[in-house]
Formats: structure tokens, C-alpha cells, sequence
């Protein structure tokens, strides 16, 4: 569901144009860029299994980003930093938290049951990851659905539509590689390049934004 939690940024940035493409985009992998630097320091743990289908990830200790009430204090958390210090409209700071708990749900709809309802509770997911192929085209059909919605917001606003392309282009690259690239056992290594891809992701937005405005 890598490119299918992006769906929930351009979803919102269509919906609440005031907020800035980059602060929904990142908002979407919050939870993922805490949880890449908690399985660096060790604070949450995983392990790689290539036999399984689908994401090679056994997510085993993830309390404090993938739990239900740990999404939910990230997401509270984002309203509150998108309202006092970007300085964004109630509405806009609201989309921003309701993005960042996104993943949450779309992490459910994929995940094996590794996502706690509560710290030390049950753990729950549907599984979509052990059947790779439906997987795949719910996260791209809900990523098209949301790149078409934001495009119909920016021909609304007389705004080009090259940005749209642009990044939903490089959204689908990104994912083409992920899928190529076996993953990283070392928890170092795969925390490291998921936030990085995720701070590129963020800056890729700010600067299409920038650049459409400029167009």
C-alpha cells in the first residue's frame, strides 16, 4: 500500500487547497517516517521473511507508531503543529490529522494482524499483502481516483495540470523500484531508506507546488 497511502494527500489537497501539498504529503507517511527511526534505535522491531507473498515484512513490535491509539496521537499531534506552527486554517490542520490517521486504515486493509487496538492488545489486519496482485491495484485505483480528484480541483482553480502528472509520476516509479528491490534485512538499512524516500516524496511535493504556482 506504498503509493495507496499518498491516495489520502492528494485526496485532501483536492478537498482543503489551503494546506500545503507537502504537509498532506507528508502527513500520509508520518507514522512510517517515526516508525523508520524507531526500528533504527531498536524501539520497534521487524524481520524480513522473502517467502511470504507479497511484503516480505514480519512487522513484530510496533506499539508506539502502528497501534490504534498511537495513530491516533500522531494524528492529534499533526493537528496541533499544522495549527501553531504552519499557521494553517482549522480546516486545513483538521485534513492534516485526518491524512496522517489514514494510514492507519489503509494499513489495516493490507497488513497481516500486526496492528495493536490498544498498547499490548489484540493485533488486527486483513491481509491483503498475501495476495499481491489485488493489493497492487487497490493502492494504484486509489491513487488514480485521488490524482483525479486533485486534478479536477486545479482545472477548478485554472491551475496547470503538470504538477499532477509530475508527482503521481514519480509516486509510480517509486513504487515500481520497491517492488523490484528485495527488502532490507538490516533494520538500519530499511528504516534509513524509508524515510528517505518519504523526505524526497515531501520535497518533491513543495517544489511541484512551487513551481505550479509559478506557472
Amino acid at each position: 500500500m506504498f503509493v495507496g497511502h499518498y491516495a489520502a494527500a492528494l485526496a485532501a489537497k483536492s478537498a482543503e487547497p489551503r494546506g500545503p501539498l507537502w504537509t498532506y504529503v507528508l502527513a500520509c507517511q508520518l507514522v512510517d517516517v517515526a516508525w523508520g527511526g524507531l526500528i533504527i534505535t531498536g524501539a520497534e522491531r521487524l524481520s524480513v521473511d522473502h517467502s511470504l507473498p507479497g511484503s516480505a515484512l514480519v512487522l513484530e513490535h510496533m506499539p508506539y507508531t502502528h497501534s490504534l491509539p498511537g495513530a491516533l496521537a500522531w494524528a492529534v499531534g499533526a493537528v496541533i503543529l499544522a495549527k501553531l506552527i504552519l499557521r494553517l486554517p482549522w480546516r486545513a490542520a483538521v485534513f492534516v490529522g485526518l491524512v496522517v490517521f489514514s494510514h492507519w486504515i489503509a494499513d489495516f486493509l493490507v497488513h497481516r494482524p500486526d496492528l495493536e487496538l490498544w498498547f499490548g492488545g489484540e493485533k488486527v489486519g486483513l491481509g491483503l499483502w498475501n495476495y499481491p496482485v489485488p493489493e497492487q491495484a487497490l493502492a494504484i485505483g486509489l491513487l488514480a481516483l485521488a490524482a483525479a480528484a486533485w486534478a479536477w480541483r486545479r482545472g477548478t482553480l485554472n491551475q496547470s495540470l503538470w504538477p499532477v502528472l509530475a508527482f503521481v509520476s514519480f509516486l509510480l516509479a517509486l513504487q515500481i523500484v520497491g517492488l523490484l528491490l528485495p527488502a532490507n534485512p538490516d533494520p538500519v538499512g530499511l528504516g534509513a531508506t524509508a524515510i528517505a524516500s518519504y523526505l524526497v516524496a515531501t520535497a518533491l511535493a513543495a517544489l511541484v507546488e512551487r513551481r505550479g504556482r509559478a506557472v
